[in-house]
C-alpha cells in the first residue's frame, strides 16, 4: 500500500467516526457528554492533517496524525474508565443545564430544558462495549495506520 493510500484510510477513518458521532447525536438523539465532545476534536485534527499530509512529503504530518488518533484513543479509554466507575470523571462531566435559565423560562412550555448529560452513563453499547470503547479501539487502529504511513517513503 502506498503512503497516500494509508493516509487516506486513516483520515477517512477519523471522518467516519466523526460522522457516526454526529449521526448518533442528530439522528439518534444521543446528546454527547463533555468527554464525548473531547473525543471528536482529535478526529477533526486528523482529518485536516490527512488533507495536508497528502500534499506534502516526509513523516512529520503522519506522525501528527498518529498523535491525534492516540489522543482520542486515550480520551476514549479514560471515558470508559469513568463509565465503568474505575475512576472519577472530570468536574464538567455532569452538566448543569439550568445555568442561564430563568424562572420564567422554566414556566414557559415553548422552551425545552434538557437533562444533564453524564459521562458515567452508557447510552448505547454493542456487544458490551460503549461508544467510547469503540472509539478507543478504532482510534488505536487508526494510529497504527498513521504509523505505517509515516514509515513509508513519499
Amino acid at each position: 500500500m502506498t503512503r497516500n493510500s494509508l493516509i487516506l484510510i486513516a483520515a477517512a477513518g477519523s471522518l467516519a467516526l466523526l460522522a457516526g458521532a454526529f449521526a448518533f447525536q442528530y439522528f439518534g438523539g444521543l446528546i454527547p457528554c463533555v468527554l464525548c465532545l473531547y473525543q471528536r476534536w482529535p478526529h477533526a485534527a486528523a482529518v485536516l492533517i490527512g488533507v495536508l499530509a497528502l500534499r506534502s512529503k516526509g513523516a512529520t504530518l503522519p506522525y501528527l496524525g498518529m498523535l491525534a488518533a492516540l489522543t482520542t484513543a486515550a480520551i476514549g479509554v479514560f471515558h470508559v474508565g469513568v463509565e465503568q466507575t474505575w475512576w472519577e470523571g472530570l468536574a464538567t462531566c455532569t452538566v448543569d443545564t439550568l445555568t442561564g435559565i430563568s424562572g420564567a423560562d422554566l414556566l414557559n412550555t415553548d422552551i425545552t430544558v434538557g437533562a444533564p448529560v453524564r459521562c458515567d452513563a452508557i447510552p448505547w453499547q454493542m456487544i458490551g462495549i460503549s461508544m467510547a470503547g469503540w472509539n478507543a479501539i478504532a482510534s488505536f487502529g487508526l494510529a497504527a495506520i498513521w504509523l505505517m504511513a509515516a514509515r513509508k517513503k513519499a
